[in-house]
Formats: structure tokens, sequence, C-alpha cells
């Protein structure tokens, strides 16, 4: 079932397609997916699938190789691992790249995909660029959970969903424009700095989560109703290194609520804490403590009081409901407004010199070594 939102916009003309302030003296597209009769809209080499048009880029290019993503439902499974790829739609809406899997569900080889293998959109080298188009996991997760025995776990086989995942190898990511829609684990930013500018989210549990560097800047952070559990869900599940001073930043967005989703029932985030095998066991990482940062930020009446919450991990005694707390990781807020935007009594409150410390430079900025 198609995901793709009908109140989002985006159409451009074909051969003055660009990203804004990626490449901008590169003329025309490198590479182009039709599939229709006649000549493609742009003078390129032609795919029918963009994983092809993907295997023709060179393997370390050190400029842009466009790719127009013309209008139509591109449905595969896709891996960047080339550098410099960019893709640009025709359509915002209607140029969608698109799969459905789901963690429970029965991959092709016989076995669960579980989360980690559902990604859509997989991107695995750097300098990776998408803008106006549409990334999504087709997988309706309203309708399988609200369905008698539906997937409801959290055991690796239930609802998990991922449409983008920025995999080991990514660094520098744009997105611009894009829609990136999902129910369960819609964004997966997992390494790497990423920047997402003027775009949309959507999800419900736990659909932002990961150990990379995001800056959110003007986006839209949609939740979606999940009317068989008690909460409507969670925006972030960030498992920041330690020694990693920036998770998710998101500036000047607004968190937004489709139709159905209960007023107070959406927390900003939790800290997710991912086992690790240690000399001892396998648990919970101390390694990994969660950092999310809102500024600025419009929140709708969907956002709970408490703004932030726990969430479970292996304990290194075995115990898998060990509890991290939202005070126990790096959760903050700055001047917050709308109906949502109320004591957020769990999480902290930065100054004004904190954050405007809080920079788009100084997240996104090249890890330095001595």
């Amino acid at each position: 079932m198609s995901q793709i939102s009908p109140s989002r916009r985006g159409v451009v003309a074909g051969a003055a397609l660009i990203v804004p302030g990626v490449a901008l003296a590169a003329p025309g597209f490198d590479a182009v997916l039709w599939r229709g009769a006649g000549r493609p809209p742009v003078a390129a080499p032609a795919y029918v699938s963009l994983s092809a048009a993907v295997a023709a880029a060179p393997a370390s290019g050190t400029k842009p190789f466009r790719i127009l993503v013309t209008r139509g439902v591109w449905d595969e499974q896709v891996v960047i691992d080339k550098p410099f790829v960019h893709l640009v739609g025709e359509s915002r809406t209607a140029s969608v790249i698109s799969h459905l899997a789901a963690s429970g569900l029965t991959a092709p080889d016989g076995k669960r995909w579980g989360t980690f293998r559902t990604p859509t959109l997989f991107v695995r080298a750097p300098d990776f660029a998408a803008h106006n188009l549409t990334i999504q996991n087709a997988f309706d997760g309203l309708a399988e959970m609200t369905k008698p025995g539906g997937l409801h776990s959290h055991d690796g086989g239930g609802p998990q969903a991922v449409a983008l995942m920025l995999d080991k190898g990514s660094d520098r990511a744009r997105f611009t424009e894009v829609d990136i829609l999902g129910y369960q684990d819609t964004l997966f930013p997992d390494a790497g700095r990423a920047l997402f500018q003027r775009c949309l989210i959507t999800g419900s549990y736990d659909f932002i989560f990961g150990a990379g560097r995001a800056y959110f800047e003007g986006c839209e952070i949609r939740s979606r109703p999940r009317p068989v559990d008690p909460v409507d869900g969670y925006i972030v599940a960030p498992s920041t290194p330690i020694d990693q001073p920036f998770g998710f930043v998101f500036q000047s967005c607004r968190l937004t609520k489709e139709a159905g989703t209960r007023k107070a029932s959406v927390y900003l985030g939790r800290p997710w804490r991912p086992s690790s095998p240690f000399p001892d066991g396998r648990y919970g990482d101390p390694r990994y403590v969660g950092m999310s940062a809102f500024l600025d930020c419009w929140m709708d009446d969907h956002i709970a009081p408490a703004g932030w919450t726990e969430m479970w991990y292996t304990g290194k005694d075995g115990n898998p409901r060990t509890m991290l707390q939202p005070e126990d990781a790096r959760f903050w807020q700055y001047r917050p407004a709308g109906p949502g935007a109320g004591a957020l009594s769990r999480g902290r409150w930065l100054s004004r010199s904190q954050a405007k410390a809080m920079t788009k430079a100084k997240v996104l900025a090249a890890v330095t070594t001595p």
C-alpha cells in the first residue's frame, strides 16, 4: 500500500532540476530512470531501475553523478555504494522509491527480514544527496497491527520497517525537500553526518533512530496513530556514542500529527541502548548515551507533557527490562511553541546561549583526531 502523502507538493521542470547548493555548475544528468515509450525527458542514459543507474556511477567519483528519478513508483531495494550519487526527483510526491519489507515478514531467503534488512534505501558511501522525491517503506503498519494476529512484538519479528538507512560508509549526506514515509523505525541515520532540510518524516514508534549525527532544519515531523498500544509513539530513539557530542538536532521544525493521533500520546523520544559483546556476556553498552535536542520547534497537542520517557535495555545481570531513564541521556529542548509545548518535565532546558551554540556547523563538523 502506497503511503504517499497527498498534502505534499513539489514539481520541477526536467532539465532545470538541480539540488540547491550542490553542484550548481553541473549541467544536465548522468542517468535517468525511464520506463515509458519514446525518449526520456532529459538527454542521458536511461535505466529501468535505480540500482542499475547507481551501478553505472564511478566507483570512486569525485563529482556528483546526477540521476533523474522520473514520475512513478520505483519498487526496489537499493544500495548506494558509490560516492557522490545525487538523486533528483521530477516530482516530490510522484517520484517514489519504494519497497515493502518488515521485520516480522518473510524475506525471499525464507528468513525473517529483521529490522536491519528492511530499508528501502541503504546509503553506504559519502556525499550522497536527494532532492524533491519520496522514499518510503510501503509496509502498512497500521493495517497490520490492527488485524487479529498482526505483528506487535519488539523481538525482531514485529512491524519495524525502515525507509532510509544511513549505514557504515555514509557521511555528508544531504536531503532537501524529501518525503521519508513509514510507520515504525522509518529513518535510521546510524552513521556519519546528515542534513535534512524542509523534509517530511512520518512514523509512530522510534521513527527517527540510530547512532549518527543529523541536523533537521525546517522539517515536518508527522506522528501517526497506533491504536493498539497505550501510547501512539516516540519520535526519536537515539543511540549516540558518549564520545560523540551531537546526535539528532531539530531546528525550527514542526511536530504535527495525522488524524486519529491522540492528545498527549507521543513522546519526543526515549534513549536506545543497543547491546554489545563483553568478556562477561552480552548486554546494553554503556557507551551509548542518546543525544537529541528540539530547538525553536512548534509542537501540536499530541506531545506528552513529560516530553521524554525511559527505554529498556538488557542489563549486565541479564535483565532484559532494565530501564534507561531520560535523565541519564542527553535530551534537551529550547523555546518550544504550540499546543504541545507544555512542561516537558523530563527533559533539560537549554539556555539561550547553549541553544545558539548548537549550530548546524557544529553538529555537522568534521571529526578531528589528535
